[in-house]
């Protein structure tokens, strides 16, 4: 599977992209706004292991798709995003980019992507992202892009060795179709 966005591609993890993840949550810059704390190199090489064999699995139950540069930049992994299906038609969204590559537009571009394709392709009627409520750069991600603010779920997630609320958005297929976004990739 391979999407393409403004500015980014989403593509399948591969084995090689071990180095690549760790540069991320390896990264307390990173991991500080996610919901677990930096993991080491046996970590990483077991995500993209878990990650690999998932997207083979038939019903597919997630999409957790590397961010790359778009053409003519190389295919490296700069960031990954994912749609787990939640429910009846519903997915929670994740997403996470390199801090060397944070201000460039990548993650709200990955995000665009993955909700074009989730509610052109996978005919999704509802997102959501659980995001830390001090993680401003995120909440303007999903902001721009028309995500509403539902509420605050108290000790959602703990990492740094402490409980962590999260703000809990979400956008769904009518509200998506209003804003006149694709909703299908080309052919």
């Amino acid at each position: 599977m391979r999407l393409t966005g403004a500015g980014v591609g989403l593509r399948e993890f591969r084995p090689e992209d071990v180095d690549d993840v760790l540069a991320i949550i390896g990264d307390d810059r990173v991991t500080s706004w996610l919901s677990f704390d930096s993991r080491d190199r046996a970590q990483a090489v077991e995500m993209v292991t878990t990650v690999v064999a998932r997207a083979q699995e038939v019903p597919r139950q997630e999409y957790y798709l590397a961010v790359t540069r778009a053409a003519p930049h190389d295919d490296r992994l700069i960031g990954f995003a994912r749609l787990a299906l939640d429910g009846v038609q519903a997915a929670k969204l994740g997403y996470a980019i390199a801090a060397d590559h944070w201000g460039h537009g990548y993650a709200t571009e990955a995000v665009r992507t993955m909700l074009v394709f989730g509610f052109g392709t996978l005919g999704l009627h509802r997102v959501s992202a659980a995001i830390g409520p001090e993680n401003q750069s995120s909440i303007a991600v999903v902001k721009r892009l028309g995500l509403s603010y539902e509420g605050r779920i108290r000790h959602h997630v703990r990492t740094n060795g402490q409980w962590r609320d999260s703000l809990l958005y979400s956008i769904l297929d009518e509200d998506w179709s209003r804003a006149t976004r694709p909703t299908e990739f080309p052919s």
